[in-house]
């Protein structure tokens, strides 16, 4: 395993606007911050980009931590992570080498677990579970819609913006 979560040996040559991204992390739960940062990177280099950052930094989190507490994959598997910006739509992809498939359950709103595919399925405007190719685990991905209207990050990443 890496030290800082990343398979290094991905990272090529630098692009200016890459149409899509992809990395494999670690699968431990420290990564989940560094999949939504290289989220929010490769959405700061696209036009309009920011539009998706909030609910796709959100819905990749709980994605990604799915996969770390939920897969039965041995604990040396990586989890691989996918962005990308497809027309109007942020498509945000999960591999992990487990056999298990997500289902969305309703949970009590006083329930600390459980709400992780809720939210997906609240938030997406569509998602799903395929097979990876080779027959080797799943991925889950999730297509984002922009924004209504870009005002601002929320979530205190910019002073006097505040998210309701």
């Amino acid at each position: 395993m890496s030290k800082n979560c990343v398979d290094r040996r991905l990272f090529g040559p630098q692009h200016r606007r890459p149409r899509e991204f992809a990395a494999r992390l670690d699968s431990r739960p420290a990564c989940t911050p560094l999949a939504r940062l290289m989220l929010r990177a490769y959405l700061a280099g696209m036009p309009q980009g920011e539009r998706y950052s909030d609910v796709g930094e959100l819905l990749l989190g709980e994605l990604f931590a799915n996969a770390v507490q939920h897969s039965d994959a041995p604990p040396d598997r990586m989890i691989e992570v996918r962005f990308a910006l497809i027309t109007d739509r942020l498509r945000i992809e999960v591999h992990d080498a487990g056999t298990g498939r997500p289902t969305a359950r309703l949970s009590a709103t006083d329930d600390e677990h459980g709400r992780g595919l809720f939210l997906v399925n609240e938030l997406a405007d569509r998602w799903g579970c395929r097979p990876r190719a080779g027959g080797v685990g799943k991925f889950v991905w999730a297509l984002v819609a922009p924004g209504p209207e870009y005002t601002g990050p929320a979530f205190g990443r910019a002073p006097g913006v505040i998210a309701v």
